[in-house]
């Protein structure tokens, strides 16, 4: 059955019916549809357009096909354009002709709309759920390994911090994450229903009972952005880009450091793959695969600015295409942070390997230069001073603090017994704002 046939003297051609069809893809919507719908129906009833029996037989037949689609009763299947047309014709055939009256004042654009933002809606919360969980494993991880590590500079070692601390940065980044989200959350809420098709209906609607019942916050302040706007989509694509982008600096740390040159942490093996050909090898794979996905939903994102860029008011049929573009993201972002969330929960860290390579890499020599600056030593003057400390450590394959305080006075004679407290890792941490790491 097409919902607009009517005007039409020939039958669709079946490349172009298939073509258009967009139900393969957008079956996802069901509840939301049929929640919109209920929603629209008994405003009609209440608003005297349709009496108060009608919409609740119609009330009535959407809720038996939701019931029966996650029962299983009802499989989401065979050839409809979309999913308002299959809802429609299987309520039709549930209740005869006063399914056709479902309809009434409202058209796709705004079905759709409203549709799409009920599922984001939905989506968006779940991501946040899931960034929260995410955001407990690593905080749980970093306070059961509170140990000292390299922090890192142009992937060179530059000052002592601790796993916990590291952890914490990261807490940091997929927080901000979820505030994003939130607000855009925050920003989508509001009903398109009653727009129509661009510019609202005769029918006498009441458009705060959907909002109401729908749970917006508000309508929509204008009908032809109401049936056009796809922002929210973008913006939370473009928020699930940056989670992403988080998301796969953690990989390229955890495919680091789980390698035979760091051996920093081991992933655990439920979490990696092995070599058909090298027996050896253990693959950090999860990682890896969210590291490579990352690119997928960059092009997700930049699929749907594409096509919203040259678009005229109001809906435009090229809209179509933000539902695989939004489902591919959303499916995606949400795998990974289930997948991440589980990698990092199971993480073996390796702290005594950790500190060793602490304390091979002179990582208290900037606290060496502050030693010198507290003693009255220019800074520049005391940079100078330790820089060459550390070509003769280097030289000699020892440690700052394994220098003798006769050797150090070789470079200046403002060092003091109090040098070797001054540095010591655990103290270096202890001291002023650094505190916080441990």
């Amino acid at each position: 059955m097409k919902l607009w046939g009517g005007r039409f003297r020939k039958e669709e051609n079946r490349v172009m019916e298939d073509f258009n069809t967009s139900f393969p893809f957008d079956h996802r919507l069901y509840r939301e549809d049929i929640s919109g719908s209920i929603a629209h129906v008994m405003m009609l009833g209440s608003c005297g357009i349709l009496t108060m029996d009608e919409a609740s037989q119609i009330r009535a037949g959407l809720e038996g096909i939701l019931r029966d689609i996650e029962s299983g009763a009802l499989p989401l299947d065979g050839q409809h354009e979309d999913i308002h047309t299959f809802v429609e014709v299987q309520l039709t055939e549930r209740i005869g002709d006063l399914g056709k009256k479902l309809h009434t004042g409202r058209s796709r654009n705004d079905q759709v709309a409203v549709d799409m933002r009920m599922y984001a809606r939905s989506q968006a919360e779940n991501l946040i759920a899931q960034l929260k969980s995410l955001t407990d494993a690593l905080t749980t991880k970093g306070d059961e390994y509170p140990c000292i590590m390299p922090g890192y500079t142009h992937l060179q070692r530059a000052q002592a911090v601790t796993f916990r601390y590291y952890m914490q940065a990261y807490v940091s980044m997929f927080s901000r994450d979820a505030k994003r989200i939130s607000s855009a959350l925050q920003i989508l809420n509001e009903n398109p229903l009653g727009a129509a098709a661009l510019a609202g209906t005769t029918h006498a609607i009441d458009r705060t009972i959907t909002t109401e019942a729908l749970h917006f916050t508000k309508p929509v302040d204008n009908f032809l952005d109401a049936v056009s706007d796809r922002d929210y989509l973008i913006e939370l694509m473009s928020d699930m880009s940056i989670i992403m982008m988080h998301l796969s600096r953690l990989c390229e740390e955890l495919i680091l450091w789980s390698s035979q040159e760091f051996r920093f942490v081991s992933i655990d093996d439920a979490y990696a793959t092995g070599s058909s050909i090298m027996p050896q090898k253990k693959n950090p794979d999860a990682c890896e695969l969210v590291r490579g996905k990352t690119g997928r939903v960059y092009g997700d994102l930049t699929a749907l600015l594409t096509t919203m860029k040259g678009l005229p008011l109001a809906y435009n049929k090229d809209m179509q295409e933000d539902k695989p573009q939004f489902f591919d993201a959303v499916d995606t972002v949400s795998a990974c942070l289930e997948i991440m969330t589980l990698v990092i929960s199971t993480l073996k860290v390796h702290a005594d390997v950790m500190e060793q390579s602490v304390r091979k890499g002179f990582l208290n020599a900037t606290e060496v230069a502050d030693y010198l600056v507290a003693h009255g030593c220019a800074f520049r003057d005391a940079h100078a001073i330790v820089g060459r400390i550390v070509i003769f450590c280097e030289d000699q394959g020892r440690a700052i603090e394994e220098l003798t305080l006769e050797e150090l006075k070789g470079f200046s004679d403002l060092f003091e017994d109090s040098i070797y407290e001054y540095i010591d890792y655990q103290n270096i941490l202890r001291k002023g704002n650094k505190r916080e790491m441990l």
